[in-house]
């Protein structure tokens, strides 16, 4: 069976778990946490920290798709405030040269944590469905999971997922010497990236430190001008993409979007 997107505000929907009752998701989304522990200072504070995400096959699209799900407790917004320097995350080689990873602290715990679950549950589905594409979906704290996942699968499966993320963050940071050459490498983990972005969706620009980089920052949004009283209108911006007409200008040829970094 081929591969059939879905208009892309339903993968919000779907990812959000409806968070503005605006639709009806295509696939009920039902999230696994998965508890883990953080550093010395956060145990003596009794914080611990939960990553959620989901896995499925859809027969009726050909797809795995897996969904990581956004910010939803305290240990969340403490991981993504408190542990925003980068840590060493993996070393490659790329282009013949090495290339050193590095990523942002809160998010690269989160990822790792689960890391070997999302690898044996994709294993799975794809021994099961050989030909099926792979999805990957994320929003906001999710997208920064989305992201990691999509470099992890195809740095240790060898495939290029399709990666559609919303209110989507910026996980990876490169020194200054590596910045074209991660620019490079990250065009090559996915066979379609769209990270979409409202221009005045504040969390968009997080964080805001310089080294921090995204792949593929696709800017939607009604009005395309960016204010300062808008960016301090994270509720509204960041939960808006739900909307059919955000993506009118996104088609079935737009594949090759620029690489905004």
């Amino acid at each position: 069976m081929e591969y059939r997107r879905l208009p892309f505000w339903q993968y919000f929907i779907n990812t959000s778990e409806d968070y503005n009752k605006t639709g009806k998701v295509s696939f009920p989304v039902e999230y696994k946490a998965v508890s883990y522990s953080g550093n010395g200072f956060q145990k003596f504070l009794g914080i611990k920290h939960e990553v959620n995400y989901e896995i499925h096959y859809e027969s009726d699209r050909n797809v795995i798709q897996l969904n990581f799900q956004r910010t939803v407790d305290v240990s969340d917004w403490f991981a993504n405030i408190f542990e925003f320097s980068s840590r060493y995350y993996d070393a490659i080689s790329f282009e013949n040269r090495p290339l050193q990873l590095r990523v942002h602290h809160g998010w690269a715990n989160m990822y790792l944590t689960i890391k070997h679950e999302i690898r044996d549950s994709w294993r799975s589905l794809h021994d099961a469905h050989p030909d099926a594409e792979t999805e990957i979906l994320g929003w906001s704290l999710g997208s920064a999971l989305a992201i990691l996942c999509c470099q992890d699968l195809n740095y240790n499966f060898d495939i290029k997922p399709h990666l559609f993320t919303f209110g989507s963050v910026k996980p990876f940071k490169a020194k200054r010497k590596e910045t074209a050459s991660l620019r490079r490498y990250l065009d090559t983990v996915s066979s379609d990236c769209r990270n979409f972005t409202d221009v005045n969706d504040i969390v968009t620009y997080m964080p805001p430190f310089r080294g921090f980089r995204m792949v593929n920052r696709v800017d939607v949004g009604t009005d395309r001008k960016r204010t300062m009283w808008r960016l301090l209108h994270p509720f509204f911006y960041h939960t808006k993409y739900d909307r059919e007409e955000l993506y009118d200008f996104q088609d079935d040829s737009d594949h090759d979007a620029p690489t905004m970094l």
